[in-house]
């Protein structure tokens, strides 16, 4: 009997527990993980498998949290203590039985702990074959000897270049880049280049022990003093007598009185450097970035290399030559060189060898349509969308198979045009005997599925329930599922009537990436589109050279991330978007980017403490009889501060469990159960709620409840036409996916009562929204526009372009192929336009 006939109102469940193990399914009993409800599921092996669903609605904790959380859990149990001690386990999931399932891999988005050396190259293992050619079939200028293949890495010590380590740029620092203003004293932070805060305080504490005055002008500091504060590299340690002068600290000293604590001197330039090369904060490295000066290293000329390596070449190119190419143009140049002198001695053969594994390991890169990629591209440069692929193709030539592998949204990053290559690939995975399981929202993959699992019915508390588990037919018939609507719609089209410009902001001598002098006019007080194929200059044109800039013209800071940095600027020494704002600047007050990274990176950041809401409602605690009678302001009720926070866990309402070679667990915090507060604190209550029992409200409850306080009532409202009903007011940052957290970004602006013009840039807001979220999303967007503002994306969701009003396609391809516009204007216009490969996905939706 076929397995779609034994479900019951959509539900895959076993009669009992004793199934057989050779039934091709993976078998799920009562998974839990995060919202998941005791879910009980069975997935076909073998087949191409979409998860559905809204975002938050419990997708990736069922393919991610349960099902390749327990494959790496059974793997890692094979393995030894020392060795598991080198992986970044995932948690062990909360489910009572899997079973029926094979090993795992796992092709995430995520970059993980790639270093600023990781390169296309490297990831793909490309760099490996082309260092091994260049050795063993490289042309040797008379008189080198031969070299290993590690000496043309400029990773190793044989390889990089002496002077720059194999970096290609010379990072130092000079008194004027860490003092930016000498008529500044210390105390008044003239060594800007010192940490803030506390850190830099005991520092200049330090400075005061030694002797040196910290109230003059930083200029008027004998030339000696001033050269050992920024350049010793001594790490003395002093006694530190907080608040006193250097004479009373000569008394206190004199006289035995114990100081405050031992503190540890570092000057300003190994502080920079140190911080540069060893921070694990890519947020504290673009700090000290900021104090450091770079050149291009004039030995190797940026090449990275020694120069006996630089001297090998092949085919007429230095590896450093043949690494910035394009993957095609090196596939090319690679099979031309081979041809030329294909079989004439030992040298030859061994090099048409590799040629050929290079060749048919690029092929299925461009097949994926990332052929415009150069191998020595950085991997931190890298869209999500474009890393995923990568890998993806590298396992597709490993020729693995019996694995499962699971996918998170494939499709993201990737234009329509592409689509056909990515199913290409996948289905060939499967073909080898693989198993895929894709979290997903591209309608058009979702189509090619053979098995779907959708989840929901809604997001958080109120999703984590498997709706239906079959044939994709079978989920035309799903009532509750919000997937059906957009899968099986009668009409594409969409009715969107376009606004016309208030006016022009026109850019000139673009130069960036595979833009080349070029030319654009973005119109303002509409909601515009720039569309193309992956890699034609989408994200270079939007979020880089505009949003740079455009800053630099208003006067802003480009914004980054917490303790991420922003992968959409460009790295230390690589110059910097340009470009020239011919007109339309003075129409702009304000420049904001809506990005989908984490609003905090702690579980002490949540959705009410980035809103505003959680000042306004401390406040509101602060204002009741008992606050009042009891002393309390509103600091007490922050579990951030001491004054109102639990000792014990200090505020996170969880401690951490460290197990040897296992995962950390959390465990809720024994004194205050979870609660964060001290018991006092919890008895004071507004409208019978502890401060406690208000962070636990869902946004749904928290609308009721604050109904008559007009300022939390407005944001409230905005979020839960949001779709964010179902997070709690207190709900940690770390829980909350990508599209959360852009939605709960833009809540934010829209609750804000700016005068004046402000211009909204979003790369691709779509990415990891359900077609329903990306509605409500759309909704937002044309909200700011209609208060007065212009909205930018770069999208590929061509349901979204054809409900904007004006249409900017770049192209006609990617990489050195791209970079042009092909065709602007409204979305009816664009959809007819010759030479656009965007044309007629967007007719789709035009008619």
């Amino acid at each position: 009997m076929g397995k779609e006939q034994n479900h019951k109102d959509g539900v895959t469940k076993a009669e009992n527990s004793d199934w057989s193990r050779d039934d091709g399914f993976v078998h799920v009993r009562g998974a839990r993980e995060h919202n998941l409800k005791n879910v009980n599921v069975d997935i076909p092996r073998d087949s191409l498998v979409v998860f559905t669903g809204l975002s938050g609605s419990g997708k990736s904790s069922l393919a991610f949290g349960t099902l390749y959380a327990e494959a790496q859990r059974r793997y890692l149990e094979s393995v030894s203590p020392y060795a598991r001690r080198l992986f970044q386990q995932m948690p062990v999931p909360d489910v009572d039985v899997v079973d029926g399932l094979p090993p795992a891999i796992a092709l995430q988005q995520q970059r993980g702990g790639s270093s600023g050396r990781s390169s296309v190259g490297s990831i793909t293992t490309l760099s490996n074959l082309l260092r091994m050619l260049y050795a063993r079939a490289g042309t040797y200028p008379q008189g080198l000897a031969r070299l290993e293949a590690e000496s043309f890495s400029p990773n190793t010590p044989m390889g990089a270049c002496q002077q720059c380590h194999g970096l290609g740029r010379i990072h130092d620092v000079t008194e004027a880049s860490m003092v930016p203003d000498p008529t500044r004293s210390i105390r008044e932070r003239a060594v800007a280049s010192w940490p803030t805060a506390w850190q830099g305080q005991n520092l200049r504490d330090i400075l005061v022990t030694k002797g040196v005055n910290v109230d003059i002008p930083w200029r008027d500091l004998p030339e000696k003093t001033r050269n050992w504060i920024l350049f010793t590299e001594e790490t003395p340690t002093y006694p530190v007598y907080p608040g006193l002068t250097h004479e009373q600290i000569k008394q206190a000293v004199a006289e035995g009185v114990e100081p405050a604590y031992q503190g540890t001197f570092t000057g300003a330039r190994r502080y920079i450097l140190q911080t540069y090369a060893h921070s694990q904060s890519a947020m504290m490295r673009r700090r000290v970035e900021a104090f450091m000066t770079t050149a291009e290293c004039p030995s190797c000329h940026g090449q990275r290399l020694n120069a006996d390596a630089l001297r090998v070449t092949f085919g007429g190119y230095s590896i450093a030559a043949m690494t910035a190419l394009p993957l095609e143009i090196i596939a090319a140049t690679l099979r031309r060189s081979v041809d030329a002198g294909r079989n004439v001695n030992a040298t030859s053969i061994a090099a048409s060898r590799i040629v050929e594994d290079m060749a048919a390991r690029i092929g299925v890169l461009e097949d994926l349509g990332l052929g415009y990629l150069q191998m020595d591209r950085g991997v931190q440069t890298l869209s999500p969308g474009e890393y995923q692929r990568l890998r993806l193709g590298t396992q597709i030539h490993s020729n693995l198979f019996g694995v499962v592998y699971v996918l998170d949204e494939p499709s993201a990053g990737l234009h329509p045009a592409d689509t056909q290559a990515l199913l290409t690939a996948l289905q060939r995975l499967r073909n080898a005997g693989n198993s895929l399981f894709l979290v997903e929202h591209n309608l058009d993959i979702v189509r090619q599925a053979q098995w779907a699992v959708d989840v929901g019915p809604q997001a958080g508390t109120r999703g984590g329930e498997v709706l239906y588990s079959g044939p994709l037919e079978g989920l035309k018939g799903i009532a509750a599922s919000h997937t059906r609507e957009y899968l099986f719609a009668a009409s594409n089209i969409v009715h969107h009537a376009p606004r016309k410009p208030s006016a022009w902001l026109n850019l000139e001598n673009i130069n960036w990436n595979n833009l080349h002098n070029l030319a654009v006019s973005f119109p303002l007080g509409v909601l515009t589109s720039v569309t193309g194929v992956s890699g034609s200059g989408k994200s270079s044109l939007v979020s880089q050279v505009l949003t740079t800039v455009l800053a630099k013209a208003l006067g802003q800071a480009p914004a980054v991330a917490e303790d991420e940095g922003n992968d959409l600027l460009p790295s230390l020494g690589e110059g910097e978007p340009e470009g020239d704002i011919t007109a339309g600047v003075e129409h702009i007050n304000r420049l904001v980017v809506i990005d989908q990274k984490p609003i905090g990176r702690t579980p002490r950041s949540n959705l009410a403490t980035y809103t505003g809401l959680f000042d306004t409602i401390r406040k509101l605690y602060a204002r009741t009889e008992l606050a009042q009678e009891r002393g309390y302001d509103a600091g007490y009720f922050s579990f951030n501060l001491a004054k109102g926070r639990c000792p014990t866990c200090e505020g996170a309402g969880a401690t951490m469990v460290e197990l040897l070679f296992l995962p950390s667990v959390y465990a809720p915090c024994p004194t205050c159960h979870g609660a964060r507060y001290k018991p006092e604190i919890l008895d004071v209550t507004y409208r019978g709620r502890s401060i406690a029992e208000l962070l636990a409200m869902t946004v749904d409850d928290a609308c009721l409840f604050f109904a008559e306080e007009a300022g939390p009532a407005q944001l409230l409202s905005i979020l839960q036409r949001s779709g964010l009903g179902h997070l709690t007011l207190g709900q940690p940052a770390t829980e909350l996916s990508g599209g959360e957290a852009q939605r709960i970004k833009l809540a934010t602006e829209l609750q804000k009562q700016r005068r004046g013009h402000t211009l909204y840039v979003l790369d691709e807001p779509t990415t990891g929204l359900h077609p329903y979220d990306a509605d409500r999303l759309m909704e937002h967007l044309h909200e700011l526009v209609q208060g007065g503002n212009t909205v930018i994306v770069a999208e590929h969701d061509m349901r979204l372009v054809a409900r904007t009003d004006w249409v900017i396609d770049l192209g006609p391809g990617a990489g050195g192929k791209g970079g042009r516009i092909v065709a602007q204007g409204v979305p009816q216009d664009v959809a007819h336009a010759q030479g656009s490969v965007t044309a007629p996905f967007l007719a789709r939706y035009t008619g």
